[in-house]
């Protein structure tokens, strides 16, 4: 059956509906409606359009530019140590679909993707004056499979690959490998419903940490299939031995560290098919040993019923995230600032939102700055980034990965207009 026609059957099914007023579940303390399940969730994704002559929207005071454009789906951004800008380029995943909603999802979401094939490498840009440009640009390492998360710490790059982990050796100003990678360990492959593989490292080097995302929405594909998902794995450097660090986390899709500290901090997508204001995509710090309810319940103690066989112990040990980001915000990038970045983003957090396509009000579409007080989330979310979203319903961007600079820019990848802008402040 054609895709089209079954996206046709889904808007009469869809028009039907009562829709639920647009709410962003966002703050430590988000206010929950009831599930809400139809025969078919609201769906609606903005359709690609140019940036033409247009950039995005920054605060006043800073100013954005494009740093890198024409790229291959460009989705996480490393700094290195010498300014260099690492960009993992790819696109992965192979889940087949389980009933017809799933071919109407896809369908759908491919409407709102680049038509670019993923580029399966590491692009090197580089700055070699200091003045803004970025005039070098090249193949770090190439023939790699869906690269997703970086990390370099102790003289070594780290990349994961869809289906694996593998590592580099470098050295401050290398323009390429020296070689091909060493793989470290496997990484869960097999269906990958979520692909991606995000990836942070302890500030010692002795550790990395892995998120791995769930095989399902909800385990529609049975609990066998879920083996090693939707948790986050810690994994010897050394050796590449792997336990998982915490578990019940649907889809972690960025890691990162807090400076100063060995906190490991994740934003994590959540849940669909209950209604397009549940749940709330998150921000949490991550407890090693932690529980965070997927599949069986959602902030907390919040019970899903699709779930079977059901878990009761593992509800009432289901840990409530730090702070709700909002539903279906598609939180994909997570990086801590510093005072570089000027005083009012001295503090907290920037994440990345690529953009929803399970609601008919898209939310997400920008980066966001979550403020901090005293080493954690502390107030409303600011916006950094946007204008993706066209009066029209189109879309000129989707943001994916974000970095800090330590000389104040925030990097920031678009994986739909295959651009890496770059945030400053105005001089």
């Amino acid at each position: 059956m054609h895709p089209a026609f079954l996206v046709a059957v889904a808007a009469v099914a869809l028009a039907g509906c009562d829709g639920e007023p647009v709410a962003e579940q966002r703050g430590s303390d988000p206010q929950l409606p009831a599930p809400h399940r139809g025969l078919l969730p609201d769906m609606a994704i903005p359709r690609p359009a140019a940036w033409g002559s247009d950039l995005p929207t920054v605060p006043q005071g800073y100013r954005i530019q494009a740093i890198a454009t024409d790229l291959r789906i460009p989705r996480q951004t490393l700094v290195l140590p010498n300014g260099d800008i690492l960009v993992a380029e790819g696109a992965g995943g192979n889940a087949p679909a389980l009933r017809p909603k799933d071919i109407i999802a896809g369908y759908i979401k491919s409407l709102g993707k680049t038509s670019v094939p993923g580029g399966n490498r590491l692009t090197l840009l580089r700055d070699a004056d200091g003045d803004g440009t970025y005039e070098t640009r090249g193949a770090f390492a190439d023939n790699l499979n869906a690269p997703y998360g970086l990390a370099l710490v102790n003289g070594v790059l780290y990349v994961a690959n869809q289906d694996a982990l593998v590592r580099f050796d470098y050295r401050d100003g290398q323009t390429e490998a020296s070689g091909p990678p060493t793989k470290v360990t496997d990484l869960p492959s097999a269906i990958n419903h979520h692909w991606t593989k995000s990836l942070a490292a302890s500030p010692d080097g002795r550790f990395l940490y892995v998120g791995i995302g769930s095989n399902s929405n909800i385990t529609e594909r049975g609990m066998e299939a879920e083996v090693d998902r939707a948790m986050i794995w810690q994994i010897d450097a050394e050796t590449g031995a792997h336990r998982p660090y915490a578990t019940g986390l649907r889809n972690p899709t960025a890691l990162a560290i807090q400076p100063g500290t060995d906190r490991l901090w994740a934003v994590v997508n959540e849940r669909d098919e209950i209604g397009p204001n549940l749940v709330p995509d998150y921000l949490t710090s991550v407890r090693e040993g932690g529980f965070y309810g997927w599949p069986y319940s959602y902030w907390g103690q919040n019970l899903d019923t699709r779930v079977r066989p059901q878990d009761p112990e593992k509800v009432a040990a289901a840990i409530r995230p730090d702070y709700a980001l909002g539903s279906h915000v598609a939180a994909l990038g997570l990086a801590f600032s510093s005072q570089a970045v000027g005083p009012q983003f001295t503090e907290g957090v920037f994440v990345g939102e690529h953009g929803s396509w399970n609601r008919t009000e898209p939310v997400g579409y920008r980066v966001v700055f979550v403020p901090f007080r005293d080493g954690r989330p502390a107030g409303e979310p600011i916006d950094v980034v946007s204008g993706f979203l066209t009066g029209d319903g189109n879309a000129r961007g989707r943001p994916v990965g974000v970095s800090v600079d330590p000389r104040g820019a925030l990097i920031v990848a678009d994986d739909l207009s295959n651009t890496v802008w770059r945030v400053t402040v105005s001089r």
